[in-house]
């Protein structure tokens, strides 16, 4: 089968629509864009549907979605019997010529999607499984332990990371030339915007970010207390926060005497009319597999100053598109220099509203269909 028209693709991950996540929306987008190029799609799931749906075959966008789900408090997307079922699915399609390829989308720890890739391999199903996360210091001996991913190179299964600096953390555990990369995809003209002008006087942050632990909502407040202090008082700094998450409150207080707007969270529009109102995007985490918000201000044009060791690094060459920094104080330094020097902050965003990012949908497509060709090419040398 060429894998560059009319493939049968099915996608396996523990989480989907209706709820959101990276993961999720970034599923989303890749589905509707093999849809639209003539492919036909199917998405199996361990997350419930609207209206109580934990079973059987949904519909999303025009998109055939098996559901699995257990009816579990918290509707954590586990199933006892998931790995029977995803066989019995894919046994079903697979009969009915359904199946050309199955890409698994695997976080650190998704049981279902784990699951997906021992159901696809025992039936002998070309499988690509894309690992979204970044391994923490712990990963790769958990993975030793639990047999884990070198099982599914040994099944048959091809590895893919979204960036370099996540596949540095799975290749020490597989051959290295195991580990593909398949970046995420954007859509540049969904994030065209009308900016404002900016001011000599101000400087204008924002942030797209889950309010949680690993996104470290709180040294992101901390880095614009800091940038707002040594601006002062030449450059009044302000910042808008978009997302929501369980540090929220404390977020807020952390906030206190500076000027940071936490508007919750936002659909693509408000997000876009937040960047045309903002001179630079700020990114404080350091667990980033590949950074899609920044992604996507990058797109808009802003400046992005991020940390080095995130794949962010994979679509912003630091001083060209924004500024990467080793740690903290460097992120607030980054604020600083791009306050007290609007030729530098002007000719960052300049480059980057005329230079689309190579992240973009055809260019990704293409190497999805590479990477099914090579899963394609793996099972049949274990058979």
């Amino acid at each position: 089968m060429p894998y560059g028209q009319g493939v049968r693709i099915v996608h396996i991950s523990d989480c989907y629509l209706p709820r959101l996540g990276g993961i999720e929306v970034q599923l989303r987008s890749l589905a509707l864009q093999q849809w639209a190029a003539g492919h036909d799609v199917t998405i199996l799931t361990a997350t419930p549907g609207h209206a109580g749906v934990h079973s059987g075959l949904d519909e999303v966008d025009g998109i055939g979605v098996y559901r699995i789900a257990a009816q579990i408090p918290g509707e954590i997307p586990i199933h006892p019997r998931g790995g029977r079922l995803i066989t019995d699915t894919l046994h079903r399609l697979q009969h009915e010529g359904a199946i050309d390829v199955v890409h698994v989308h695997s976080g650190v720890v998704s049981p279902f999607a784990w699951q997906g890739i021992r159901a696809a391999t025992r039936l002998r199903l070309p499988t690509l499984v894309t690992v979204h996360c970044v391994w923490g210091p712990g990963a790769q001996p958990a993975y030793r332990l639990a047999n884990g991913i070198t099982h599914w190179s040994k099944w048959g299964a091809q590895l893919a990371t979204v960036s370099e600096m996540a596949a540095a953390r799975i290749r020490p555990v597989v051959r290295p030339d195991d580990v593909l990369v398949l970046p995420n995809g954007i859509d540049p003209s969904l994030w065209r915007i009308d900016p404002t002008p900016p001011a000599p006087d101000k400087l204008r942050v924002v942030a797209v970010t889950r309010l949680a632990p690993r996104k470290r909502p709180l040294p992101l407040v901390k880095v614009i207390a800091a940038a707002s202090r040594q601006l002062a008082p030449d450059v009044r700094l302000s910042a808008v926060v978009i997302g929501d998450g369980p540090q929220l409150s404390s977020a807020r207080k952390a906030a206190a005497g500076i000027d940071v707007d936490f508007v919750g969270r936002l659909d693509r529009d408000g997000i876009k009319s937040v960047f045309a109102r903002s001179d630079v995007f700020l990114q404080s985490s350091v667990r980033e597999s590949f950074g899609l918000a920044a992604l996507e201000a990058r797109t808009a044009g802003l400046p992005v100053v991020a940390r080095s060791q995130t794949g962010i690094r994979e679509f912003v060459d630091s001083g060209i598109e924004g500024i990467l920094a080793p740690d903290d104080a460097g992120l607030a330094r980054a604020l600083v220099d791009l306050g007290r020097d609007p030729r530098l902050l002007a000719s960052m965003s300049a480059h980057n509203r005329s230079t689309p990012p190579a992240q973009n949908w055809p260019e990704v497509l293409q190497l999805t269909a590479l990477a099914y060709a090579r899963a394609s090419a793996l099972m049949t040398s274990r058979a």
